[in-house]
């Protein structure tokens, strides 16, 4: 059942649906190309049985996957099969899992094959007939980029991308969008000349998270927060996307992207959006994209990239209690790159909310640990009743959004120490989901895959937003460029000294999670 999501008119952000309803996809048939991948394997496949296991696929639910391989339907069933029994979130169930196998189809064809499309419509054609897919079919993307193109123009071609009678077509696109800002409007103008823009699915799976989600509840639920969500109170906002481990088998893709273009352009561009955008008129696509893209068209850089930014290139040694090779020494690396795994830089947005508050962006591999968190970090008091003696162990207020793992928010204040004279420090205090929830969040992808099948847009960004953010991320690019190679750092460690240099010379330093 599909309930209203009409905004009331005293509250536009309050929504008539009941909780206790889910929203279920109607019919439809979700095709993936490049199903053969590991984002296939262990995240889409696995996501769809999640839904379906949860109730939110219609019963006539087909998947068609797309690749070379010499595979007939049985065939590709096992391997969906095999995927849904080591990756599914939720319990297998045969009932399930036989509803879901008599929608399962396999088209073998190469990207530049007209023939192969042909089959794959006359495939679909006949899951309308026999399932009731009734024509609305969304094309997932799981594939490089540079065949973005070729696909999307051969579904025009073989008349996929047209929607008919009332259906709908839908595509759905993987990052990266583009490594520039240039190769975006590229890649934007090819796919939005065979789709319409809101037809159009850009995914960015961080933006399924609880977590992330979560950061318009924690603002905008709560009359705590808010008012002093600014920069009368705010000192300086922290986004930090660490990874523990190297790039590993991702070495010939992740050679020429790097760590900025990898999850600052995208993740960590959009965590900043949702953490500065204003309050939205209501929680429709249109309204909050508007809010975040006044966001990042508000973002400005400071004029000496130097002492802005940070990168940095992780070398061999011990991490963990094991021996580890450094970037360069990876198979497929190529021993000259100039690629940084590690990247930082500080940010202001000229908005009055925000004016003269540094948000500083930081993601790389090879890090401490793994962990991605929102710090909102506070000013001291401006008058305090306290002697310096009283509160030296006491640091500055924070607020934190951990994205992954233990999602959660921990809040730190100043509290009394027991005893018979005032003394002040730093205490906690942790929400979690797993504590505070029952039921085990969903996957991004199937928050994400489910929203595609719904036509629901809102955690979607459209490429204005993209746009945006490679007009802030290029200049920073072409100054590394220039620069030549990135500051070594040793595994294990939190980045690069120059990291560090950057937030000394404002009085500032990195929050170690």
């Amino acid at each position: 059942m599909i309930t209203s999501n009409t905004p009331r008119a005293d509250n536009p952000l309050r929504s008539d649906d009941d909780s206790r309803l889910n929203r279920i996809a109607g019919p439809s048939a979700l095709v993936i190309f490049g199903v053969t991948g590991d984002l296939s394997r262990k995240k889409l496949m696995p996501a769809v049985y999640d839904l379906a296991n949860r109730g939110l696929l219609p019963p006539g639910f087909a998947l068609v996957g797309f690749a070379r391989r010499d595979w007939a339907d049985e065939d590709f069933e096992k391997v969906v099969h095999e995927a849904v029994q080591e990756h599914s979130r939720t319990p297998f169930n045969e009932d399930v899992w036989a509803q879901l196998r008599r929608g399962i189809r396999f088209v073998q064809g190469e990207f530049d094959d007209p023939q192969a499309f042909e089959r794959l419509r006359s495939t679909l054609d006949e899951l309308d007939r026999e399932r009731g897919t009734m024509g609305n079919h969304a094309f997932y993307l799981s594939i490089p980029p540079r065949s973005f193109p070729e696909v999307t123009q051969r579904l025009r071609e073989s008349g996929l991308a047209e929607a008919r009678d009332g259906s709908w077509s839908r595509v759905v696109i993987e990052k990266p969008f583009g490594s520039n800002l240039q190769s975006a409007r590229d890649l934007n103008d090819v796919v939005e000349s065979v789709f319409p823009p809101d037809a159009v699915f850009r995914i960015d799976h961080y933006l399924g998270k609880e977590t992330v989600q979560n950061i318009l509840a924690l603002r905008f639920a709560n009359q705590m927060y808010e008012p002093i969500w600014n920069a009368q109170y705010v000192d300086h906002v922290q986004i930090t996307m660490a990874e523990d481990i190297g790039v590993g088998g991702r070495a010939g893709y992740y050679d020429g992207i790097g760590a900025a273009r990898d999850v600052i352009q995208n993740h960590l561009l959009q965590l900043l959006a949702l953490t500065a955008m204003e309050k939205p008129y209501s929680f429709n696509a249109a309204d909050l994209r508007l809010e975040k893209e006044a966001v990042l068209a508000g973002v400005r850089l400071p004029k000496d990239l130097a002492t802005a930014t940070a990168r940095g290139q992780y070398t061999g040694g011990w991490q963990g209690g094991e021996q580890v090779v450094g970037f360069l020494d990876e198979d497929g690396m190529n021993p000259e790159s100039i690629t940084e795994t590690y990247a930082a830089m500080r940010l202001e947005i000229n908005t009055p909310r925000w004016h003269g508050v540094p948000f500083y962006l930081r993601a790389g591999k090879r890090l401490g640990r793994r962990v991605t968190e929102i710090a909102v970090v506070f000013k001291r008091p401006e008058d305090s009743l306290f002697a310096l003696s009283q509160t030296s162990d006491l640091g500055q207020n924070a607020l934190v959004i951990r994205v992954q793992p233990d999602e959660g928010v921990t809040i730190r204040f100043g509290s009394k120490v027991p005893g018979p004279v005032m003394q002040v420090r730093d205490v906690t205090m942790d929400f979690g989901y797993g504590h505070a929830f029952t039921e085990a969040s969903p996957e991004a992808y199937e928050r994400l895959i489910l929203d595609v099948l719904l036509g629901d847009p809102p955690l979607f960004p459209r490429h204005e937003e993209v746009e945006l953010s490679w007009k802030i991320l290029d200049p920073i690019e072409e100054y590394w460029e220039s620069e030549g190679k990135p500051e070594p750092y040793r595994p294990g460690t939190w980045g690069p000294k120059s990291a560090d240099d950057l937030l000394a010379r404002d009085g500032r330093t990195w929050r170690r999670p």
